[in-house]
């Protein structure tokens, strides 16, 4: 049965749509089909950040309207056959996304994808709301601050209360996970960020994965490749950590602590 996972936070510039494109390329290149949506209408950058912007022609708007078939409007990823994508539109109000509309989008995406990756705009707006409704899990991305953490915690009073799961009662809520972004275990130990630990008491939910600080996502982003495909990069390395803990494997936690400098490191400064 297809799994509906949200990424989302209440803070914007935090690494959602890297975090959305990288595990939705993970799963794809586990063999799961994996489609990953863009809720943020008006604005789009998911496909920018999967290099298929010359490619988009119908959107998830287009689609929810009647205007195109899904059919039309997913857009095939260029280095994993098993990955689609469902641009948003940039023309369009979020108002324009309604929860009949959307619930009729992901139940014929379920019909022939394993997992469906929905891009949440940030905040508490209607676009973040109905990309989260539908939901069976949640990743809630944060950074090591106390504003990105708070927010964060408003996004999981709104998962736990604005859910179809929650709304309906059911009695599986949505399954919540933590992935800390942009973490330096080194500014952590200056205390010039929170730590993992810090994040972890003050959000209460299992700890997923952490995204280290690195220039690799943005280099990644700009060449229009998700950072998941570059192997030699610590950011790379960390979200295939995470989509092999999201499939149910045990893999020890990373890039917590800060690397220990040689002998000849040290004695050069290097």
């Amino acid at each position: 049965m297809a799994k509906v996972i949200v990424v989302t936070s209440g803070k914007g510039g935090v690494g959602k749509t890297t975090t959305s494109a990288s595990v939705a390329s993970g799963l794809a290149q586990r063999g799961k089909k994996t489609v990953v949506i863009d809720f943020d209408i008006g604005l789009r950058n998911l496909d920018l950040i999967l290099g298929c912007e010359r490619r988009v022609v119908y959107d998830f708007v287009n689609v929810i309207q009647k205007e195109a078939s899904l059919k039309q409007a997913l857009i095939r990823d260029k280095h994993c056959d098993t990955l689609s994508i469902l641009p948003a539109s940039q023309t369009r109000d979020k108002e324009a996304l309604t929860r009949e509309g959307v619930g009729e989008v992901l139940e014929e995406l379920k019909q022939t994808f394993d997992y469906i990756v929905c891009d949440s705009p940030a905040g508490i707006e209607r676009g973040a709301v109905m990309a989260l409704y539908y939901a069976d899990e949640a990743l809630v991305v944060t950074n090591p601050e106390v504003s990105s953490v708070r927010d964060s915690d408003r996004i999981l009073g709104i998962l736990s209360a604005k859910s179809k799961r929650a709304e309906e009662g059911q009695e599986t809520p949505i399954k919540e996970h933590l992935l800390v972004t942009r973490y330096s275990p080194k500014r952590a130990s200056l205390g010039e960020m929170l730590s993992i630990t810090d994040v972890q008491e003050l959000l209460g939910i299992p700890l997923v994965g952490v995204i280290p600080e690195s220039e690799s996502v943005l280099q990644a982003s700009n060449a229009g490749v998700p950072v998941i495909h570059d192997q030699t990069s610590p950011s790379g390395q960390a979200y295939q950590d995470v989509v092999a803990r999201l499939l149910g494997e045990s893999r020890p936690m990373r890039f917590l602590e800060e690397e220990k400098k040689g002998f000849l490191s040290r004695l050069f400064g290097t």
